[in-house]
């Protein structure tokens, strides 16, 4: 499972010119499920994100968490994060997870991070879909669940 985590001051998601989703300061997330992946893998993402320190405190140092500046996340789908491309100019993603198998981790990601007692907006799964943000530093990390 790999979770691209962006800071942001606000994010927004739109499926057919519709807002379906947006919040202020926090997390955008682009989410990505591999065929390889299982319960575990979310469990493990979903903790690092709830306990990443990536707000500044006082000091300018990033020593926050998102629950300590109440923060918002902003959950999408993103299966071509799984992209494999060492052979030709076409990337292959077989290795993202079905999508039956993708969107049933990709909603327990959400409500554990829900059980988190954090605010999370979704996209729509396996929509064709606009995101909005506006990156706050920049700060972008990338997680690997294969990479622990």
């Amino acid at each position: 499972m790999k979770v691209v985590i962006q800071r942001v001051k606000e994010a927004s998601v739109s499926v057919a010119d519709e807002v379906i989703g947006q919040i202020d300061a926090g997390y955008l997330l682009l989410v990505g499920i591999s065929a390889e992946d299982s319960m575990d893998d979310v469990t493990y993402c979903a903790r690092k994100v709830s306990g990443m320190r990536l707000f500044e405190d006082e000091a300018g140092l990033m020593n926050l968490s998102i629950h300590q500046i109440n923060g918002q996340v902003l959950s999408i789908s993103q299966f071509t994060l799984l992209a494999k491309t060492k052979k030709g100019n076409r990337p292959s993603f077989t290795a993202a997870a079905a999508p039956d198998q993708a969107n049933e981790l990709y909603e327990a990601f959400n409500q554990l991070l829900r059980e988190e007692q954090l605010k999370v907006a979704t996209g729509k799964f396996g929509a064709d879909m606009q995101v909005s943000l506006i990156n706050d530093g920049p700060v972008t990390i990338i997680l690997d669940s294969k990479n622990k």
